[in-house]
């Protein structure tokens, strides 16, 4: 359980393989091996396809503009970043035989499926999932712990995440402080906001770290963080669509030692959020039309979807807006809108 942290003193420290294992099922064998040598606590593993998580589109909306994906369509993202969904068992068992825990972050239902078919001990939903209130529900529904990573996210998103694991099931919830700026930069912190994440939540609040600069995780550590997660890599890995803010090999065991240099970056008393993270709006989840919807057609779950890029109405509204005729004609690939809500006389 997470409650029990093994290191007592020291935060739980989760080595993030994610796309690092570069499509091959040998390389990610040999992350895991990795972690476990150079002293991390846990691993942890992406559970998504690429329909999961949006439509195959070349629209501009599907486009990545900047950053480390600059160009790519999020289809073609997701599809060379995978973890296939057949290697997650034998990747399972390859990290019970090394004695080190093994669990994931589910981006959709069929993936919690998955993972709960294979005992997975607890969950984490990503930051640009936390909007995904359906998600969120299934994952609670578990009963297992769970992990919920805050980047993007303003107090009324945190908190309607919150409670909603909280109604749905969860009894052990750790919100992860995180900065969704690939790499990240010192500027972009305030560690602060950790504290404010405890004093609110009453909970354990842990630090996702996407930065290049080891001593920011010791002022995450100074702040309170009691869960550290953080991209690892091979020794002289060369490629990965993670690599720019991962640990390489011996990198992994020095991550834990730095403990100086962190008055900089404690930060505002406020909550606070960098203007940086903007450009990552497109990878939140919105409601979008996914067939040519007709004025006076239901909305159905086949009309309309949950999906990435963000620029729609949020998630919260599926549901709401099952089985309401739209007011509007409404192209394929096109997000829904506030308007609509209001034409519809939907409200939170």
């Amino acid at each position: 359980m997470i409650s029990k942290n093994p290191l007592k003193k020291t935060p739980l420290f989760v080595a993030e393989i994610s796309a690092n294992h570069n499509g091959s099922l040998l390389h990610a064998k040999k992350l895991i091996r990795l972690a476990k040598i150079y002293g991390a606590n846990a691993v942890k593993l992406q559970t998504y396809t690429p329909d999961t998580l949006t439509i195959k589109s070349n629209k501009l909306d599907f486009k990545i503009r900047g950053g480390l994906w600059n160009g790519k369509t999020l289809w073609d993202l997701y599809q060379k970043a995978q973890t296939p969904f057949e290697w997650h068992k034998e990747l399972f068992n390859y990290a019970k035989k090394l004695k080190i825990i093994c669990f994931s972050t589910p981006f959709d239902e069929t993936a919690v499926d998955l993972l709960e078919s294979l005992d997975c001990p607890f969950y984490k939903v990503a930051s640009f999932e936390m909007n995904h209130i359906p998600l969120i529900k299934k994952i609670a529904q578990t009963k297992k712990p769970i992990i919920i990573s805050t980047g993007m996210a303003n107090l009324k998103e945190i908190d309607l995440a919150y409670k909603t694991a909280k109604k749905n099931g969860s009894k052990e919830i750790t919100l992860l402080y995180c900065v969704s700026n690939y790499p990240s930069k010192i500027s972009d912190f305030n560690f602060n906001n950790i504290r404010i994440l405890k004093e609110r939540y009453n909970c354990r609040v842990g630090f996702s770290d996407h930065s290049t600069d080891n001593k920011i995780v010791a002022a995450a550590i100074a702040g309170g963080a009691e869960v550290i997660e953080k991209h690892i890599a091979l020794e002289g890995q060369k490629k990965g669509f993670d690599l720019s803010f991962s640990l390489k090999g011996r990198e992994i065991k020095e991550y834990a030692r730095v403990i100086k240099d962190t008055s900089l970056m404690m930060g505002k008393k406020y909550f606070f959020r960098n203007k940086s993270e903007n450009q990552s709006l497109q990878f939140k989840r919105s409601i979008y039309a996914v067939s040519d919807i007709k004025k006076g057609e239901k909305f159905t779950k086949k009309n309309i979807r949950v999906i990435r890029p963000g620029f729609g109405i949020q998630p919260f509204y599926f549901e709401k807006l099952i089985n309401k005729r739209s007011p509007i004609n409404i192209k394929r690939e096109t997000p829904l809108k506030k308007l609509l809500l209001k034409k519809l006389r939907i409200f939170i």
